[in-house]
């Protein structure tokens, strides 16, 4: 590699290296995700919500796991309130008939979501709808508390949404207002009144719905004033009984299986393995590389002997000479002979017909009859193709057998 390549990887490197340092000093961007998990401190988590509940409603506070159907099938006998908190609440039919039964027996359900299935709305008689802030205004929402009790002069802000659900139709003779919401806009040249948290009876018991559950998030509990809002609606909570929290329905996950998490949310442990994988991406880039040329491949000469015996043979063959291919094949029989089995092929008496029977695995009389045919094709001086295709067949034969095969 030249200079100039040198040059350009330092430089890579440098740029590389500059970039992972500002990257690592940036400072953690704010997961604004919407989970609702009491352990989850980031802004949309309900880790507040939970310490609060759990110091004013100190004993009376039960962490449920598991699926509302599921916990009042097991515990049909249980008193109290059922508290759910989540972007959006969907029990199934089942469930939520399970869980209407509960109620209707002298329980309440509180309910904080941005949206409720159809089938609780039909049983409550109502409908929602939102708000929306106009184009190129700014997305306030103000939200209060009807209660005369619980009333400030100024609502509560909230800056994070540019829309507003409530309740757009509702039963007016069943239904007791508890909060509303507005968002100012300079279209609307009358103000009306947008409810957003209401309280039903519902058999013995009752049912709060709020279309505001972010009022119950870490952020806007923690944000100046609005801790009185938040603790306003938990003030219709009967705090003789216990409150179930449902940690079952949560737009979040409430533990992460995979070990991937704890390196990706840990800076020190999520920039090792950048690193790592960087390491090894150089590595394949330049270890993985041939430390040297291919090395050519040189085919070996191929042996032209057998092409050019037949060549030879097939021009004996086709002038007719007949007795020159016998004499060739008698003579490289021979010496086959010497060579395979070490014999004197001169003399040729009854003693090396023996020998060479023993040695070949022969008959003597094969052995003869091969021999009386060679010393016959000797002496004559022509041969015709019948006679040199028995000699070359009892010639092959003696090589196959003597081989080993059959």
């Amino acid at each position: 590699m030249g200079k100039k390549g040198v040059t350009y990887i330092i430089i890579a490197l440098l740029t590389v290296a500059l970039l992972m340092l500002m990257q690592y000093n940036k400072p953690k961007e704010i997961n604004w995700f919407p989970s609702y998990v009491m352990q989850h401190k980031i802004p949309y988590g309900t880790y507040v919500l939970n310490e609060v509940m759990a110091h004013f409603f100190s004993g009376n506070i039960e962490q449920i796991h598991v699926s509302p159907f599921e916990f009042l099938t097991t515990n049909s006998s249980i008193k109290g309130t059922y508290f759910f908190v989540n972007d959006r609440i969907e029990f199934g039919e089942t469930e939520l008939n399970a869980l209407l039964d509960w109620t209707a027996q002298g329980n309440n359900l509180f309910m904080a979501a941005g949206g409720f299935e159809e089938q609780l709305l039909d049983t409550l008689h109502v409908e929602t709808g939102s708000l929306y802030a106009g184009f190129g205004e700014e997305g306030v929402q103000f939200h209060k508390l009807v209660h005369p009790m619980l009333k400030k002069d100024s609502p509560y802000p909230f800056n994070k949404d540019s829309y507003a659900s409530y309740f757009e139709s509702l039963d007016t003779l069943k239904t007791h207002i508890l909060g509303a919401v507005e968002i100012p806009s300079v279209s609307d040249s009358i103000q009306t009144a947008h409810f957003n948290v209401i309280k039903q009876k519902f058999g013995k018991g009752e049912i709060i719905l709020s279309l505001f559950p972010k009022a119950f998030t870490n952020y806007f509990i923690l944000k100046e004033g609005n801790k009185d809002y938040t603790a306003g609606l938990l003030s219709y909570l009967d705090g003789s009984r216990t409150v179930y929290m449902d940690n079952h329905h949560k737009a979040g996950k409430t533990f992460y299986t995979s070990p991937m998490h704890i390196f990706l949310n840990t800076k020190a442990l999520k920039w090792a393995y950048y690193i790592a994988l960087i390491g090894t991406l150089f590595y394949v880039v330049f270890e993985g590389k041939r430390k040297q040329r291919a090395i050519p491949v040189v085919r070996p000469l191929k042996n032209q002997t057998l092409a050019f015996t037949r060549t030879i043979a097939d021009m004996y063959f086709e002038k007719g000479e007949q007795k020159q291919i016998a004499e060739h094949k008698i003579a490289h029989f021979l010496e086959y002979l010497r060579s395979h089995f070490y014999l004197d092929t001169q003399n040729r008496d009854e003693g090396f017909y023996s020998n060479l029977a023993s040695r070949s695995n022969h008959s003597v009389e094969g052995v003869k009859e091969l021999f009386n045919l060679i010393e016959k094709l000797k002496v004559r001086t022509e041969i015709s193709d019948i006679e040199l295709k028995k000699l070359n067949t009892l010639i092959e034969k003696f090589k196959v057998k003597a081989n080993g095969r059959k």
